[in-house]
Parts: structure tokens; sequence; C-alpha cells
């Protein structure tokens, strides 16, 4: 007897769990949901262990609530000529190595925390089931969200960082600019291997060297060119 009840257990729990469960998608309205990139600025230029920030803002330019703005963001080596060098991660590119248990390569570190939304510190932008892609919920018509990825640079080269902004997860409800075509952007970005010049303040955090504080500085003519020295090199 204890056998059958537990058979009989086993096949409810499997019905409830079975293909009578709505599809996951059912939910999504279906149709184009306007929106405006009112920003999208990463710097062309950073440094190695350089933190910086991404910043893409988005309003939502309809009469509709967006389902879920969703954004995807992938990075492209412009120097690596192979037709596949992206990876499963938004800001790293596909190892050229083989057999690697994870075949990517980290080009900027994501900060802990993010992404956020501007001025908040708790974090947003929850990772999608899609890869590389960031779920930041529901938006009211006529709302603007900015949002905010802090990454810092460990790989030297030069980078394609792209962008799309999606309404939905599931492919039914469609983001589109107001003329109709699809909301996307691309950064390029140049990472040097001279690392940022930092010091030491008298509160004893790390910060970025001001060329005006410098006295008689040291190192290399290519280095004090990189903080403003303006000093020539030596023949």
């Amino acid at each position: 007897m204890a056998s059958l009840a537990l058979i009989a257990f086993l096949a409810l729990a499997l019905s409830a769990c079975g293909g009578d469960r709505p599809r996951q998608d059912e939910e999504e309205p279906e149709g184009e949901f306007p929106v405006q990139i009112t920003k999208a600025e990463f710097p062309a230029r950073q440094k190695l262990a350089g933190t910086q920030e991404l910043v893409l803002a988005v309003r939502n330019a309809g009469d509709e609530t967006i389902p879920s703005l969703a954004v995807y963001i992938s990075t492209d080596d412009l120097a690596d000529e192979s037709e596949d060098d992206e990876a499963d991660e938004a800001f790293s590119t596909k190892a050229n190595q083989e057999d690697l248990a994870l075949p990517s390569r980290p080009v900027w570190v994501l900060e802990y925390g993010y992404p956020r939304l501007a001025g908040e510190t708790a974090p947003a932008g929850a990772a999608a089931a899609q890869t590389k892609t960031y779920n930041f919920g529901p938006l009211e018509p006529g709302q603007t969200r900015e949002m905010v990825w802090r990454v810092t640079p460990t790989i030297a080269g030069t980078f394609a960082v792209e962008y799309r902004i999606a309404a939905g997860l599931q492919g039914k409800a469609k983001a589109v600019t107001p003329d109709g075509n699809v909301p996307e952007g691309e950064f390029v970005v140049k990472i040097t291997d001279i690392p940022e010049q930092t010091r030491v303040d008298d509160a004893g955090r790390v910060v970025p060297i001001d060329p005006q504080d410098i006295v008689g500085q040291a190192g290399s003519a290519e280095q004090q060119g990189e903080v403003g020295a303006g000093g020539k090199p030596s023949k």
C-alpha cells in the first residue's frame, strides 16, 4: 500500500510540473514599444585598471508600459579577424586557446553590485536567462531609466561594445525607435597598457594624479605625457 501511495504522489507531482503549465512568454504582450535612448556614455580611451562607467538612459516614448526593459551588451575584439569572437559574458571576448573550461577572457570586470540605476546604491538589472542580457523591469509611459555599469579594463586593445534595447525577454514585445528602427548602438574603446597614474592623498585614498600637483615628476617621457607633465624626452 505504501508503494502504491508513493507512485500516486509522484504521478501527481509530475502532472503539476508537466506540459499543462503555461508557456513562459504567454503573459508577455505582443507588439512594438517606442523607446528613445537619451544618454549613451562610455569613454573612448581607457587605461588598464582604471575604473570607468558605461551609462545608458532609455525613455519610454510610447503610450503603453514596457513589460521588461532589457539591455543586451556584447564585446568584440577589433583586432581579432575570426568570424566568431563573442563570449557568453557581456564584457568578455572568446579566448583563442583551445580546451579551456571557460573559453572566454574578460576585457572588463563588472564591479560587484552593478549594474545600478543612477543615483541609487542597490543593485538593479538582474541578469536574465538570455545570454548577456540585463532585465530592468517594467517602464511606464514617459518615464526614463538611467542605468550604470561600473567596469575595470583588464586587457589592452581596441574593442567594440555593442548594446541593444529590448521591451521584453521572450521576443514578443519589441522595442523600436520613434522612426521604427532597432534601438541599438556601439562604443569603440581603446584600452592602453599604461596603468593610470595614481597617488595616495592625505585621507589615505588612492586617487588619480593631478599634473598641477606634481613638481619634478619622475618617470619616463611617455609616463609623464600621460599625466600632462609636459616635459620633453631626454636625448
